[in-house]
């Protein structure tokens, strides 16, 4: 049986829940856990699972995307025959780079899709944060008999009231019924923003589709097949935890939860290695009485002051009598003399002068703009 995959990674709508995070940069580019980004997980589980062509649709701010990718070589992505390949946004008059939604997407590189040659198509979102086992989900999507397999999770920490997709599942792991955007979701199941497909079906769906006038993928067209019995909907569990990073909050609390050794330890070691964009860097530095506490500092930070409970980005300096808790610092970031920071989250190449005190709530961190001073 032919299991041969491609990838294609959907980079969403820049995201206004995520305030200044995403102002300038697109949610796969998001930084994450100290040295990756958000596309880095669901590009890492592809390659993990065997996939080598990947075909990654922009929106618009996506410089910072196309930067960090590169080439592809860090993801073992830059082979003359596939590889990474970066679909642009089609700019027209009446399109400034924002799709309506994901078959508008799809329809806009009808042409990759074509082109390609594998059997299966692995399609995912980048707003939600897990690793997943690809080749394990299209073994048990060929054998279902489904047209469409979805990816899910009964994780209760992404569920939100008024948005999200949820399923209700039969016996046999058909979809039964499924709702978008409930004020109380009433359904176990999220959808995960994932799915599996054969790819010329996948061609044959988004056509047809388009020609219908239909523009999103779920709350149309699967609602639609569903509805009229044209699509079999099969479901696949993703096993491990479950981030849905659609506002500041959650995105502090994920980066806090990677403190944690076990959710690390889950994460970054089982059997899908997230990799990331090189930095060569010195190790960090300890001078004085620098100390870090329950923290994660990446290579290249000078450290004069205190860190407790934070995590570090690469480059970061904090200087000396500076305390910093709690806190989110991007890279590049400096934190001058005696200032205080406490649930912040400061992004990139971010100054705080001596003596500053910044001090934010749990669950309203101070969110600190890209190259602001303060």
């Amino acid at each position: 049986m032919d299991h041969s995959m491609l990838g294609i990674i959907y980079t969403g709508e820049s995201d206004s829940q995520l305030r200044e995070l995403t102002s300038l940069r697109a949610v796969a580019a998001v930084p994450m856990a100290g040295r990756y980004r958000m596309i880095d997980f669901p590009l890492s589980s592809m390659v993990s699972s065997g996939i080598r062509n990947v075909g990654v649709i922009m929106q618009r701010n996506y410089q910072s995307l196309m930067d960090h990718l590169g080439s592809g070589r860090e993801w073992d992505l830059h082979g003359k025959r596939s590889g990474l390949v970066i679909l642009p946004p089609f700019m027209t008059r009446d399109n400034v780079g924002v799709y309506t939604g994901f078959l508008d997407a799809l329809k806009s590189n009808l042409q990759y899709l074509r082109r390609s040659k594998e059997r299966y198509a692995v399609v995912t979102d980048t707003r939600m944060l897990y690793t997943a086992n690809f080749d394990e989900m299209v073994h048990a999507h060929s054998e279902s008999g489904a047209d469409i397999t979805l990816l899910y999770t009964k994780d209760a920490g992404v569920r939100r009231n008024g948005s999200g997709r949820y399923l209700d599942i039969a016996e046999n792991g058909r979809v039964k019924n499924l709702e978008t955007d409930p004020i109380i979701p009433h359904f176990p199941n999220t959808y995960m923003e994932a799915f599996v497909i054969r790819r010329e079906l996948l061609i044959d769906l988004v056509d047809r589709a388009v020609a219908r006038g239909l523009h999103h993928l779920v709350r149309e067209l699967l609602m639609d097949g569903l509805k009229d019995g044209s699509l079999r909907i099969g479901t696949y569990e993703c096993p491990g935890k479950v981030w849905n990073i659609d506002s500041v909050q959650a995105y502090f609390d994920c980066n806090m939860d990677m403190l944690d050794p076990d959710v690390r330890k889950d994460l970054f070691y089982g059997n899908t290695a997230v990799l990331t964009k090189l930095r060569d860097e010195m190790p960090t530095r300890y001078l004085g009485e620098g100390r870090a506490v329950n923290s994660l500092v990446a290579d290249g930070c000078v450290i004069e002051g205190t860190v407790e409970n934070s995590i570090l980005f690469r480059g970061v300096k904090v200087e000396k009598g500076a305390k910093v808790k709690d806190c989110i610092v991007m890279q590049d970031g400096i934190i001058m003399r005696k200032a205080e920071l406490e649930n912040c989250i400061l992004d990139k190449q971010t100054t705080v002068l001596d003596n500053t005190r910044l001090i934010g709530a749990r669950n309203y961190p101070v969110v600190i703009a890209k190259d602001a001073t303060v």
